[in-house]
């Protein structure tokens, strides 16, 4: 007989309070005391944190908590932002400022006025923009790509990065003035291998988000749970939520066991080995391993590793099921 557990229960609305972010360990409830502290006031503020910890929630419960909630907030990937184009984006252009300016446009840091900018990996930025953002920081005004013209801007600065930005300062490739500038009030949020103690209440988070209702899952077996206590989790809280998605997809029943967890980075504990030069692999086994190590690479977001291996998601999905299936005993060897 499977021993099933039920997920611990679901989230107080002291746990709720900070919309998604999920958890009743003491870092959490210390970040829950802080956030709300923080959100009363107006200085800048930079989150430092691993992949995965959820650096943009907080920024939102920080935003949403305070006075400025009735205003924008604004949320600005660093990484993604093409290089010739940052300015433009942060700061906006007039009509004819470059080629293809055939408009004049309002930049983020206007749009996000008496609301909250939010600079998502910042440690991304180049240094030459780096400069450009100190002067916005320091005179509160901006000027569009083109323009003479200065426009104030009273948005509130929330920076996060999951770099070390005091590596970057001692090897150049970040400035230490804007260091200061944006490290006014600080938090750091911790791994999810330091808050274990939370995972059964991000389960019961997970399976709710992603049960269908035609096939609703509320319950996982105690291997399974014990499963996911048992791993480090290097993507976090992420990694977490893609682990579950991708289980309540593959699924059979309503209840979630261990042989539903075929996430490589959960139920694979070593890599997969490199191919064997000596010896010729089947094109199924090659396309296997690639898919693994896909997933291992974007440590378990599945959408990136379908990208990563120009394959759509429902393929993929479809390619772990026929995996998984695979790997599970058959009736006979269970009675065996």
């Amino acid at each position: 007989m499977t021993d099933h557990a039920t997920p611990a229960r679901a989230p107080s609305d002291r746990q709720i309070y900070f919309d998604k972010l999920i958890g009743e360990s003491a870092p959490m409830l210390r970040l829950f005391d802080l956030i709300e502290k923080i959100s009363q006031c107006s200085a800048p503020v930079l989150i430092l944190g691993e992949t995965g910890t959820g650096k943009e929630l907080v920024a939102r419960a920080i935003h949403f908590g305070g006075v400025r909630r009735n205003k924008e907030f604004i949320p600005v990937d660093c990484s993604a932002l093409a290089p010739t184009l940052i300015e433009s984006e942060l700061y906006g252009h007039d009509k004819g400022a470059f080629t293809g300016a055939d408009r004049p446009k309002t930049g983020l840091f206007q749009s996000a006025d008496d609301g909250t900018i939010f600079l998502d990996e910042m440690g991304e930025l180049p240094i030459v923009l780096q400069a450009k953002l100190l002067r916005v920081l320091q005179e509160k005004e901006i000027r569009p790509v083109g323009s003479t013209k200065r426009i104030p801007i009273n948005a509130r600065i929330i920076a996060a990065t999951h770099r070390d930005l005091q590596a970057g300062i001692r090897n150049g490739t970040f400035r230490q003035d804007l260091y200061f500038r944006l490290n006014v009030l600080q938090i750091t949020l911790p791994a999810l291998r330091d808050r274990k103690t939370d995972i059964p209440l991000l389960v019961a988070y997970f399976l709710k988000k992603f049960s269908e209702p035609q096939q609703p899952i509320h319950r996982i077996s105690s291997d399974a749970l014990r499963h996911l206590m048992d791993h480090d989790w290097p993507g976090n809280v992420r990694e977490l939520e893609n682990a579950i998605e991708c289980a309540v997809a593959l699924a059979p029943e309503n209840i979630l066991t261990a042989d539903d967890m075929v996430s490589p980075l959960v139920s694979v504990p070593t890599p997969v080995p490199a191919p064997d030069t000596r010896a010729l692999m089947t094109m199924s086994e090659l396309k296997r391993r690639a898919i693994f190590n896909a997933i291992r690479e974007s440590r378990g977001d599945k959408q990136a590793a379908a990208r990563i291996l120009q394959m759509g998601k429902t393929t993929l999905y479809s390619n772990l099921k026929k995996y998984a299936e695979a790997s599970r005993p058959t009736d006979s060897s269970k009675r065996e």
